[in-house]
């Protein structure tokens, strides 16, 4: 449960004000079709958030627990810092400029291709190898992109200016440092410092 929550959270905080957020906003501005888009946000957080939390469990399996955790601390570090820098949408992610897709398909194609290297699919595979629980991260990950893209569909550009984006991050970024700084202690034990 621990792994649901911490990855519902961790994705929900760190999503606000993400390329992937503002992508919502332009395909519900574009398109004004919500319940399309949204099914799309969720096809492709799946299938894109379970092939990184595959690749999170690959590699718990290919490295020492002892390396792990370091590379996770300082991986988590690293989120910490990423998330405090201001994210914007690159015009090719705009959501299929001259693809005939339909509202589904064109939400299917620009969410998975956005979310490629994204600091969300990031945390999912280092989540993933963190909690060695494949289902309850990739779930939890999940429902932490529909919590914050959700309500970018379906209320657009009247939150957009009303969420407070820096403290938003801040919060996300001092989640991620406390888990690094937690994964390296425990790394930091095994090695009796």
């Amino acid at each position: 449960m621990e792994a649901f929550l911490v990855s519902t959270g961790i994705v929900a905080l760190a999503e606000i004000g993400d390329k992937t957020q503002l992508l919502a906003f332009l395909l519900a501005a574009r398109f004004r079709k919500p319940l399309p888009i949204i099914l799309g946000i969720f096809i492709a957080t799946v299938v894109n958030h379970a092939g990184a939390g595959a690749l999170g469990a690959w590699i718990t399996a290919q490295v020492s627990p002892t390396l792990m955790r370091w590379v996770l601390g300082v991986g988590f570090l690293a989120m910490a810092v990423w998330t405090l820098i201001p994210d914007k949408i690159d015009e090719e992610e705009e959501g299929g400029k001259g693809l005939k897709l339909g509202v589904l398909g064109t939400t299917i194609v620009a969410f998975f291709l956005a979310e490629m290297g994204d600091k969300t699919q990031i945390a999912t595979v280092a989540l993933a190898a963190q909690y060695q629980a494949f289902v309850a991260v990739v779930a939890g990950t999940t429902l932490g992109m529909m919590m914050a893209n959700v309500p970018a569909v379906l209320l657009g550009e009247r939150i957009a200016g009303r969420i407070p984006v820096r403290l938003v991050h801040g919060i996300a970024a001092a989640i991620f440092a406390a888990i690094g700084l937690a994964t390296l202690a425990g790394a930091g034990q095994s090695l009796g410092f």
